[in-house]
């Protein structure tokens, strides 16, 4: 069976398209800016500090990362990995079953539909209305938890996890 794993999965934060940027390049709107620290919030709050993060190298997902993880006293390793950016549930699952069995807990920040697609593909039941929320709309800056066991993150498979948990924090705006 195996011991006790979590995936937690955060989609970045709400985005900015200004005029002339690539789309890898496009930086977080204020929005953005407001809510990515919260997700680190919700994150410690819920004691769901990741041991390691995958983080795709798009802009506006490496700076959902950065704040987020600047409202922990010590983040996490962090690996920025090309592949994550416009992944589908194959090629997100590949790179999550390359995790050393050491990580207990860990984070994929990234973009959808392939998180969204990700999530639901995993999760074979879920607490309260979890699944029907992750149906419904996996908007910027939600996170979904993913509790499963195993001895290894290659034994993670299609309907074997517990979704535990969809949240969408959202930051205070400033008057």
């Amino acid at each position: 069976m195996g011991p006790l794993r979590r995936l937690v999965v955060l989609r970045h934060a709400k985005s900015a398209w200004p005029m002339g940027v690539d789309d890898h390049d496009r930086p977080l709107g204020p929005r953005g800016l407001r809510d990515a620290p919260a997700a680190g919030r919700v994150l410690a709050e819920a004691d769901c500090l990741p041991d390691l993060a995958l983080c795709s190298t798009a802009e506006r997902a490496r700076r959902t990362w950065e704040l987020a993880a600047a409202e922990w006293g010590t983040p996490p390793p962090v690996r920025h990995d090309p592949r994550l950016y416009g992944a589908d549930v194959p090629e997100l699952l590949a790179v999550v079953r390359e995790v050393p069995p050491a990580v207990g807990t860990l984070l994929l920040v990234g973009h959808n539909p392939g998180l969204e697609e990700l999530v639901l593909e995993l999760a074979g039941e879920a607490l309260d209305d979890a699944l029907d929320d992750v149906r419904t709309k996996f908007p910027t800056s939600a996170i979904a938890v993913l509790a499963w066991r195993g001895e290894d993150w290659h034994d993670l498979a299609p309907g074997t996890a517990l979704l535990t948990a969809m949240i969408v924090p959202r930051g205070t705006k400033t008057p």
